[in-house]
């Protein structure tokens, strides 16, 4: 039998010209680059990490360097007929751990360096601006052609600072005369691309630049980093085949599951399919199995910090509405974290309401669900990232048993080991533990936790059992149950032919555990 050859899948590949000259495959997004570079000048677009955007200006710096040969075979090929030759100046922030001023400094004089080779040497006792400005022009004058700017991960030094008001200070005062440049000198540019997580509403670079359109959530470009499902189904065909073989399940199986676990990314308020996270998927494809690999690659150093800080109601994240400005100019305030927690990658947008102007966000897909359940469990229990998996699959063990007990045992125990800097939180701590045991049990179960006035505090539905939860704070365990029945929380289930449970138990205040539980099989 005829074995297919192994094709090359570019995971973590962010040079065009190398992964076309190497032979990997590419989603052909050509048809968007060529609709930027002929409608606008100055953009800026925000994605996650590991979203393809330093893929995507090392694309327009191969076109504004008239590389003709890398686009054979892409739609730009055909609509571009004059592939001209332009000065491209693409500048990367992405590469450094940015810890004090030299460290930004650094960053700039290699790229500075690295430019004054080509079109002259500038003045080194000016600063920075002055001499990005002498770049420009002589490029400019050297070259007969206007200058391309590309500008990748641009926010990163803001980033890593936001908790270090000192440092975050001198930063912020070096890239806005930095980037305050690009106004100054629009009649040597030809183009200007910047790309970030976050957009700072108070950095120079969006009140100078008057013109500087922002395609983060522009419909036409919704879909230029990540991939759709059409476009995974065109291009992976024999990956997705593998895939479902290794994993010993359907095509349509194998697709389904890559929705569930990687999809629904939205980019706009016109709701258009789902996006994909490029980064999972093609591991995925590579590994051939189903894993969390965006998410394993780590969180943000300045959200971890954020959470550190912010007295913010976790649970709220669950389809949070927020109006359109707190998505659009971001202000740094752990007060309310959920437009950083949005623009890095851990929400999306799942609806619009034009009457108020305000988004509705969710967690984009069970991926992220669970690795951000995982990951704040540290902040509010006595389990690591690591062993909470484990503790979980305990605890559905016992409901899948339809062992009550076992479980509330191992509830109460879980709360007896939570340690003395974090029992001596608010009653809302307490809430969010909930909110988290039930939510991690959503990965093996149908397990909903409250979010709304008239429904029982958990429900949890196995193969055999439908469990219905109700928890009484300084209240007793006949008051919980009462509660059940009088509210009407077994009512939708009663069709169901599983086992009903209804579970009551009483939580001390002062003891900070759950104190007697009583469970009912109806």
């Amino acid at each position: 039998m005829e074995t297919m050859p192994i094709r090359k899948l570019p995971v973590g590949i962010q040079d065009f010209t190398s992964l076309i000259e190497d032979g990997f495959l590419y989603v052909d997004k050509t048809d968007l680059v060529y609709r930027m570079v002929t409608t606008g000048k100055p953009y800026f677009l925000s994605r996650p990490r590991r979203f393809g955007k330093s893929l995507l200006l090392s694309t327009l710096e191969a076109y504004f360097l008239g590389r003709k040969d890398l686009f054979k075979g892409l739609a730009i090929e055909q609509l571009e007929k004059d592939w001209k030759v332009y000065p491209v100046l693409h500048l990367s922030l992405n590469a450094q751990f940015y810890e004090n001023k030299r460290s930004l400094e650094q960053v700039l004089d290699a790229h500075f360096i690295q430019w004054e080779k080509k079109y002259g040497e500038t003045d080194k006792e000016v600063g920075y601006s002055a001499r990005f400005m002498q770049i420009i022009q002589q490029a400019c004058e050297k070259t007969g052609e206007k200058v391309v700017v590309l500008i990748d991960e641009y926010d990163k030094p803001l980033l890593r600072t936001l908790f270090n008001d000192d440092l975050h200070d001198v930063y912020r005062e070096m890239l806005t005369g930095f980037y305050t440049v690009l106004k100054d000198a629009d009649r040597y540019l030809r183009f200007v691309f910047i790309t970030g997580v976050t957009k700072f509403s108070q950095l120079g670079i969006f009140s100078n630049l008057n013109q500087l359109m922002d395609i983060s959530m522009a419909p036409d470009y919704a879909t230029i980093c990540g991939m759709t499902k059409a476009e995974i189904e065109r291009n992976f065909q024999p990956e997705l085949a593998a895939l479902a073989a290794m994993n010993k399940l359907t095509y349509e199986q194998t697709v389904n599951e890559m929705t569930k676990r990687y999809d629904g990314y939205h980019f706009s308020e016109f709701l258009s399919d789902g996006i994909y996270n490029p980064f999972s998927v093609l591991n995925a494809l590579v590994q051939k199995r189903f894993s969390s690999y965006w998410f394993a690659t780590g969180t943000p150093t300045m959200l971890v910090d954020m959470l550190k800080k912010t007295d913010y109601d976790l649970r709220q994240l669950d389809g949070i509405e927020v109006p359109a400005a707190a998505l659009i100019d971001y202000r740094a305030d752990f007060h309310n974290p959920v437009p950083i927690i949005y623009q890095s990658g851990y929400l999306t947008i799942k609806g619009y309401d034009p009457a108020k102007d305000f988004y509705t966000l969710n967690f984009p897909n069970a991926e992220v669900k669970y690795g951000w359940l995982n990951f704040i469990t540290p902040y509010y229990t006595p389990l690591s990232e690591s062993t909470a998996p484990f503790y979980i699959g305990k605890f559905w063990d016992e409901l899948r048993a339809g062992d009550v007990d076992a479980f509330m045992e191992r509830l109460h125990a879980f709360f007896e080991g939570i340690p003395y800097e974090l029992n001596s939180k608010t009653e809302r701590h307490y809430q969010v533990i909930f909110y988290i045991v039930f939510k991690l049990l959503g990965q093996y179960v149908d397990a909903e936790v409250r979010s709304a006035r008239g429904r029982a505090d958990a429900v949890v539905k196995t193969t055999d059992y439908i469990y219905v939860f109700e928890f009484k704070l300084d209240g007793s365990v006949d008051e919980a149950l009462r509660q059940i029945d009088e509210k009407g929380y077994l009512i939708p289930y009663t069709v169901d032919s599983r086992q009903l449970v209804k579970v009551g138990a009483s939580f001390d205040k002062e003891k900070r555990n759950i104190g007697e539980w009583k469970a009912i099989f109806c």
